[in-house]
């Protein structure tokens, strides 16, 4: 582009003058200019750059992007407008604006962007619009920073020092002086704050907050996920310090003022690696063919009071989160794993929902109630699963009960509509320093389901008891619901069609009922096939995610009309929030808290769940492609798993790792993207690739900055 001053270089054309005149009438904004003084300020000495100038003139006139107040004087059109929303960046720099109002997206060229970075709230300033374009303007004002933290490696030289990462927020380098390194040194991971960024400087300005550790090292990596999240890696010590403190005796009175079950039979059922214990099951015969059955779960609440520094910290963090090698827990290792775990031989406080149920597994009656119980054993998954198969060994005729019970709800459960997604769970057997030596899959079998199971019915009847309106009476108390719209019948609609071009069918959905039925009836035709995780997924994206909420609509996903989160507060600030409220309504009778303070509540527990399996899946993808390190050169049999206009992504059969094979690769033909029909195309041959397509493939390239492996495809 030509500036003022200089030259423009090389034969001049309509799109190049049109964007040297945009820019020249929004740089000088208000002012009336004749042709001589755009001819002037264009550099355009040429008769035919002029005459082609005078007829674009003409032209944004007509358009409306230029008023002329007298004959051939040019000034911008007076109609700019100010938007607020969100920023998006793009790498091929035709950056997004999404404004608060709903209105249609904003094209903001890189120049115009003022260094806005993603999910940045901005200020957005229009320009006129300009025929057969969308519409367009500049950011005018960064309102808010959303992303002001950034991780990577540090290169340091002798007198300066940059962050190169690689995060699609950051698409520069961050300049960082060297007094701001924090002793962090040339190729350690560290986390960086932004400082500054000139509008006339290419690099932002920040400086080193945490240096994480050496690239490359388990610890630094896992650490570095976390921080890229905007999640924490450390408990803060003063938190560690007054959780520390709280008493460990529970005193009589205590006991005498909570129901006693420290004498029935009672045990816990969780994975072998487990730790904490937020859920137990007691059982005994209430006669007449039913059987009392306890739902126990830590009473967190009588440790965490309202407002306290536990409880601040619990509700910024929301959630546990699970990496591939490590747990972050929500609350200080000395409660989650103590206090409140409700660990074998020791009593516990808990909260919990007593049934009396029938051998039709009928609730006949129940009960919310505080408690105190003694677990009599603490059961492995693997253990409950042996003795289910075998038929035989400790607490066997509890355990057969209970499994007897939860199959039987099951049943029920999908045949009143809830949706059969069985997901395998990827694991990773690791060595002491961290690395992967294996990936393998955990399923979920007869134990698994007994505690699903009871844990969703004691999640529904809080929900319900608080809830539903009786005839006649008061409308509900606010209370925090799990909820789950219906997925949008359009995508529902693509997915059948989807589907269809793979060889399946899927009856056509309408209605809530209806369209649980047809998904169900397609998952059922998948198993096992190879398109089995493949339409897995796919279904997946087409429901909507659950989340919280003191709206009830109901949880499409498992059929329910009212549902919660009660049995994790151990890892969940919502089931925490539930206990409190449980306690509030139903032994002091008090007024109903304010909607508007437990909805934002909710927004931020909603928000914090997504950010944490964000991290998780990232934990996953860095293992594999760590794994996948050791292999390159092999071959494996893959399945297409996704295909887009730069090549088409496959997953591994025997252990799901996922890469990509480049579609400049694919050297036998010229392939291009059929989006209508998923798939690539070649031009001269028609040769395929679409997804659930049988490929094999070899590993060339694993990535772990960017957490990518590349395929290539062979013959």
């Amino acid at each position: 582009m030509a500036k003022k001053g200089g030259k423009a270089k090389g034969r001049m054309n309509k799109n190049m003058l049109v964007e040297m005149l945009v820019e020249m009438f929004n740089r000088n904004e208000g002012r009336t200019m004749s042709p001589k003084e755009i001819f002037k300020e264009l550099n355009l000495t040429s008769t035919s750059a002029r005459t082609l100038c005078v007829h674009i003139l003409d032209e944004m006139v007509f358009d409306g992007y230029l008023m002329e107040p007298e004959f051939r004087k040019y000034v911008l059109a007076n109609n700019v407008s100010m938007l607020y929303g969100t920023f998006s960046r793009n790498r091929d720099g035709y950056n997004e604006f999404y404004p608060e109002d709903g209105s249609e997206p904003v094209l903001i060229s890189e120049r115009n962007s003022a260094h806005a970075l993603t999910d940045d709230m901005v200020r957005v300033a229009l320009f006129a619009k300009r025929r057969g374009r969308g519409r367009e303007g500049e950011v005018v004002e960064i309102v808010k920073r959303v992303h002001d933290t950034f991780v990577g490696e540090l290169h340091v030289e002798k007198h300066y020092a940059f962050l190169i990462t690689e995060s699609r927020i950051m698409p520069n380098d961050i300049f960082i002086p060297k007094d701001m390194l924090k002793g962090g040194k040339n190729g350690d991971k560290a986390v960086v704050k932004l400082l500054e960024w000139p509008l006339d400087s290419k690099n932002p300005v920040g400086k080193v907050i945490d240096v994480l550790g050496k690239s490359g090292d388990n610890d630094t990596e896992m650490n570095a996920i976390l921080a890229e999240f905007g999640l924490p890696y450390k408990y803060p010590e003063a938190v560690e310090i007054a959780a520390s403190k709280l008493p460990s005796d529970i005193t009589p009175e205590e006991i005498a003022s909570r129901e006693d079950f420290r004498n029935v039979t009672t045990f816990t059922i969780d994975p072998a690696d487990a730790k904490d214990f937020d859920d137990a099951l007691s059982i005994r015969n209430a006669g007449n063919n039913c059987w009392e059955i306890g739902v126990h779960i830590a009473d967190v609440s009588h440790y965490v009071t309202e407002g306290s520094i536990i409880d601040k910290e619990a509700f910024k963090r929301a959630t546990s989160i699970y990496l591939v090698d490590r747990t972050i827990p929500m609350l200080p290792e000395h409660l989650c794993n103590f206090l409140c775990s409700l660990r074998p031989n020791e009593e516990k406080l808990t909260y919990s929902v007593i049934f009396t149920m029938n051998e039709k597994a009928e609730v006949k009656k129940f009960r919310i109630t505080r408690s105190v119980i003694n677990s009599d054993r603490r059961f492995s998954y693997e253990e409950v699963q042996e003795i289910i198969e075998k038929g035989e060994g400790e607490y066997f005729e509890e355990i057969s009960t209970l499994n007897m019970l939860a199959q039987k709800m099951r049943i029920k459960r999908f045949q009143g509509g809830a949706i059969d997604f069985q997901q395998p769970e990827v694991h990773f057997r690791l060595d002491d320093k961290g690395k992967p030596l294996s990936v393998y899959f955990s399923e979920t079998n007869e134990s698994h389901q007994l505690i699903e199971e009871f844990m969703l019915l004691a999640n529904r009847t809080v929900a319900e008891k608080i809830g539903r309106k009786a005839p006649g009476g008061p409308n509900p108390k606010t209370f925090v619901y799990r909820i789950h719209d219906e997925p949008n019948m359009e995508k529902i609609s693509m997915l059948a069609k989807f589907v269809s071009k793979l060889g399946y069918k899927m009856r056509s959905a309408s209605g809530r009922t209806t369209s649980a039925s047809a998904l169900n009836g397609l998952l059922k035709d998948v198993h096992g096939t190879k398109e089995q995780n493949v339409i897995e997924q796919i279904s997946l994206r087409a429901m909507q995610k659950a989340r919280y909420s003191t709206g009830n609509i109901g949880h499409y996903g498992l059929a329910f009309r009212f549902y919660t989160h009660f049995t994790s507060p151990i890892r969940r600030y919502p089931d925490l929030l539930v206990h409190r409220l449980l306690n509030r309504y139903l032994t002091q009778e008090a007024r109903s808290v304010s909607q508007q303070k437990y909805e934002d509540f909710c927004d931020h527990c909603s928000a914090q769940e997504q950010v944490a399996a964000n991290a998780e899946r990232a934990s996953i993808k860095y293992k594999q492609v760590e794994f996948m390190s050791e292999h390159i050169g092999e071959e494996y049999d893959a399945v297409i798993s996704g295909v887009t206009e730069w090549g088409f992504y496959a997953e591994i059969n025997e252990n799901k790792c996922e890469g990509m094979v480049p579609i400049r690769t694919l050297q036998d033909d010229y392939y291009e993207f059929d989006d209508a029909n998923y798939c690539l195309i070649g031009r001269r041959t028609k040769r395929k690739f679409t997804i659930g397509d049988p490929v094999r493939i070899k590993i060339v390239r694993a990535n772990l900055d960017r957490k990518q492996l590349d395929f290539e495809l062979m013959e």
